[in-house]
């Protein structure tokens, strides 16, 4: 008997741990569901107008774009990181080469990442933000020294996020290659509008002939 009232007691407390694994996850999805349920007509007119925007204003789409790639990149950098017990363990880090356990040397994977990641972050910025940030007339240097200078700060700031919350490593090689890739992206940037511009004022001069 008392073996029974034991199988019985553990069978009910095997039950009522698994349902409480999973109640407060019930609870915040249920009341999630019954707001989208609520707020079902608001809801899918927001969403119209949210696509009625990307349709009709470029200024909409390239700010999505921008944080969109400007999310991919926290992901990757900071977001999608293990914990490191101590986060300035290696402050240099490592060129674009390096020697391996196995003693040869190869291409240091992260440092190429890091600066192709940042080109299209640098040209996407002064695509959106280009009169605020170069003004009206886009000079080359000016261009170039914007570029190092908002990469730097971006890339400055994952940095120190990395060393706040140990979400990586804090490493000044990962500054250097992340600023030659946005310098890289706004001499891209500049060499583009340059030519865009060349090709809109040959072709209003066709228009006048």
């Amino acid at each position: 008997m008392d073996g029974m009232m034991e199988i019985v007691s553990k069978t009910i407390s095997d039950i009522l741990a698994e349902l409480y694994s999973s109640f407060w996850y019930s609870v915040v999805l249920s009341v999630f569901f019954m707001f989208v349920y609520q707020q079902y007509a608001s809801i899918k007119k927001a969403i119209r107008q949210w696509l009625k925007w990307f349709e009709s204003d470029s200024e909409f789409r390239r700010m999505f774009l921008l944080v969109f790639y400007s999310v991919m990149i926290i992901f990757r950098t900071l977001l999608n990181r293990n914990m490191w017990l101590n986060p300035l363990s290696n402050v240099i880090g490592f060129g674009l080469t390096y020697v391996n356990k196995d003693g040869q040397r190869v291409l240091n994977r992260e440092a190429i990442e890091n600066f192709l990641l940042f080109i299209p972050f640098m040209v996407l910025v002064f695509w959106r933000f280009r009169e605020k940030l170069l003004g009206t007339k886009v000079k080359f240097l000016k261009t170039l020294w914007k570029s190092v200078k908002v990469t730097f700060i971006f890339s400055f700031v994952i940095e120190m996020m990395q060393l706040f919350l140990r979400l990586g490593t804090w490493q000044i090689s990962d500054l250097i290659f992340n600023t030659a890739g946005g310098l890289i992206g706004g001499l891209i940037y500049f060499i583009v509008y340059k030519i865009s511009c060349r090709n809109q004022k040959s072709t209003k001069q066709q228009i006048v002939i």
